[in-house]
């Protein structure tokens, strides 16, 4: 490991620089060898895993199930939507030559899965009874990216995708909300993250969608984070695949749908919320290693003890005892503050002359010591608090930095300095969006579910406007 928490740069100096060694040296990622990618370190995937068994649960609850499809996606797929095909164009990765020849066919790289499987959605669909389609994936995606950052923007991630296909748009919708629902719980409640969920206006909405439902967080350092969305496709791809049925009238119709996405971008924003200059703070519920045991010393009767207590809490936590004798106890210490291990509890001669560990909170560095008789309900306690207090500290930063002004040069001011949330009237006109945009790097993030209609002006142009939209600064 190069760094330890003394020579890990300065959060609050300059994030970046803290972010991509912290990502490296709490061994969660390493830079692949192509530019933009990224290899996912067991810690790291670790993670990933505990989020998605989570939400693996949720999904198969609302009775949708997990398929895959080919990563490979004909050229004449992604063209027949056309404002899915110029959202992507950019992006997309496409193989000319395999198999020792050039490919009469060009093949894109699977950008997202909507294309490769409603082509299939169409052969399934005949009847209403054929209704509702509801699966998910699990899968990896190719977005070439020209600015990337390790978990935040790669070009090759890991996410979970839904896709399905219903009769009427009110139960299309019905699972575009739920969807947005499980990943605002799945921000608040594993992640410790709170943010605004809302609907994206009409130019970063998805590609070829006709509405997007987002989750946007806020990151210390100002920057909104995109942190998932839930899109209603309504009928453009089924018109565009022939995804149609006869309802029970004998008349045909066409099938609406819906899509729907969370990926390892989430990893990013958990480490930019959450940690600090002595590493990572990992909540509770999504930390690989919720206790770490560590033996001051390596005799047998210490070791001995730390086994005894790491097979009862093993039964409730993800516990590990440390038993390497090639480190110090010092450095155990840095490692694992370093790897945001929410407990640590220390054992040496002291503590079992007294039936007591010693043991310390990673979110406050508190120190106490309890009774060998008390840990495994004391464990419980302090993990719920510790849960809590990583979500109290983001819900403060969330709220110490989102503004609301009608004045656009107060507007520009807060972009220059300190960035944040801005709540602001917009016209919803794109020109005014855009012009935003380019003079302050602000790009409208949401406009919250809950916001109330008003009677004002666009901060921008001074047309009447009766919204006000979340702006911001972002990844």
């Amino acid at each position: 490991m190069s760094f330890t928490k003394k020579n890990l740069p300065s959060k609050a100096e300059n994030i970046s620089d803290w972010y991509l060694a912290l990502v490296q040296d709490a061994e969660l990622a390493d830079y692949g060898p192509v530019k933009g990618t990224m290899i996912i370190r067991p810690y790291g995937y670790a993670i990933w895993e505990l989020l998605q068994r989570d939400m693996d649960a949720h999904i198969k609850e609302k009775g949708v199930e997990n398929a895959y499809f080919p990563i490979f996606i004909p050229e004449s797929f992604l063209n027949k939507e056309k404002s899915h095909v110029e959202g992507f164009a950019p992006e997309v990765a496409v193989v000319t030559y395999a198999g020792g020849e050039e490919l009469t066919e060009k093949i894109v790289v699977r950008p997202t899965s909507e294309t490769i499987m409603y082509d299939s959605y169409s052969k399934w669909v005949q009847s209403w009874r054929d209704l509702p389609i509801l699966i998910n994936q699990w899968n990896n995606v190719v977005r070439w990216e020209k600015r990337t950052f390790p978990f935040m923007r790669t070009s090759e991630f890991l996410w979970q995708e839904g896709h399905t296909a219903h009769a009427t748009h009110d139960e299309s919708l019905e699972y575009v909300k739920w969807a947005m629902d499980v990943y605002k719980n799945a921000y608040y409640d594993l992640f410790a993250i709170p943010g605004f969920v809302g609907k994206k206006s009409e130019s970063e909405k998805f590609a070829g969608g006709i509405m997007t439902l987002t989750f946007e967080s806020l990151m210390p350092d100002g920057k909104a984070l995109q942190s998932c969305t839930s899109h209603d496709l309504g009928q453009n791809f089924a018109k565009a695949f022939d995804i149609s049925f006869q309802n029970q009238s004998g008349e045909k119709q066409y099938a609406w749908q819906t899509s729907w996405g969370f990926s390892t971008r989430s990893i990013g924003g958990l480490i930019m919320m959450h940690g600090d200059d002595q590493g990572l703070r990992l909540p509770p519920r999504l930390a690989p290693t919720q206790i770490v045991i560590l033996p001051v010393r390596s005799d047998e009767i210490t070791l001995a003890k730390c086994e005894e207590i790491r097979a009862s809490l093993a039964k409730d936590f993800r516990v590990k005892v440390d038993e390497r004798d090639d480190e110090r106890i010092g450095f155990k210490i840095n490692k694992w503050e370093l790897k945001g291990v929410p407990l640590r509890i220390e054992l040496g001669q002291k503590e079992l002359e007294q039936g007591v560990v010693t043991i310390s909170r990673r979110d406050t560095n508190e120190k106490m010591q309890i009774k060998f008789e008390d840990l495994n309900s004391k464990v419980d306690e302090l993990l719920k608090s510790i849960q809590q207090n990583l979500l109290d500290q983001a819900q403060k930063i969330l709220e110490d930095n989102t503004h609301i002004t009608d004045n656009y040069e107060e507007f520009k001011n807060i972009m220059e300095s300190k960035r944040g949330f801005i709540r602001s009237l917009w016209c919803e006109n794109e020109t005014c969006e855009k012009a935003i945009k380019e003079e302050t790097k602000a790009s409208t993030r949401c406009l919250p579910l809950d916001a109330a209609d008003e009677d004002g002006k666009c901060i921008y142009c001074g047309a009447p406007a009766k919204h006000r939209w979340i702006f911001a600064q972002s990844y």
